[in-house]
């Protein structure tokens, strides 16, 4: 990811187009203004890095962070925009941008996947496109990536951290339990009156088909009316 921010500079700049920089998804927690200032706080830390290494400009998730966005742009950017920063220091390969991220495969990170995704599909199926989830704010991209992770976990036959293999049967039991816990956090009567069986089933189908789907919004699309 840091080789394709720098390169979106140059290339943006090379060819005299303003370079967007990402969304920071963290949203104000109004009820925890402990944890919402440190949600400001890597906010700030996302502006800084975008601006220092040369974007033009940048989006936010909430309109409350629109002012702490603009007072690093301001500080940082006195002028309009940086096309004049060509870059040419950056030197990025293909292999740089394909590069498998390091780390290890958790079982929490299974299960948040997972409930992420499925919370945000029930969410898009009732016509919703922005949710927020866990004092994030979501779009397709988090439930994309979720999914395509499984996914992945699944066609490569990934371990987990403790050895396990990432199986369908395992996913499948996993989901019935993070529907559990979403039914818990939601209260029982949102949960009945949700869609959340159907996305849970939608879920899984992806993470579980032979094929990756090229976009999961193309089948969500057939189970709407």
């Amino acid at each position: 990811m840091r080789a394709y921010t720098q390169l979106v500079v140059k290339t943006c700049h090379r060819r005299g187009v303003h370079a967007m920089g990402g969304m920071a998804a963290q949203i104000p927690i109004r009820h925890d203004p402990a944890a919402s200032e440190q949600a400001l706080a890597k906010v700030r830390a996302d502006k800084l890095r975008e601006v220092r290494d040369g974007h033009d400009g940048t989006w936010v998730a909430h309109p409350g962070l629109v002012a702490v966005a603009r007072e690093i742009f301001d500080a940082h950017m006195p002028g309009p925009n940086q096309l004049g920063r060509k870059r040419d220091d950056v030197r990025v390969s293909a292999a740089d941008l394909l590069e498998v991220p390091a780390g290890t495969r958790t079982e929490n990170g299974l299960r948040l996947n997972i409930r992420v995704g499925v919370q945000y599909l029930e969410a898009w199926l009732r016509g919703l496109g922005c949710v927020p989830l866990y004092n994030l704010m979501e779009d397709a991209a988090t439930a994309e990536i979720s999914r395509t992770q499984v996914w992945q976990w699944l066609h490569h036959g990934a371990a987990l951290e403790d050895g396990r293999p990432v199986t369908t049967d395992l996913v499948r039991e996993i989901t019935g339990e993070e529907l559990g816990v979403i039914e818990r956090e939601v209260g029982a009567e949102r949960f009945r009156s949700g869609g959340f069986a159907a996305a849970a089933e939608l879920f899984l189908e992806l993470a579980m088909a032979a094929e990756c789907e090229e976009f999961l919004t193309l089948p969500a699309y057939a189970r709407l009316d």
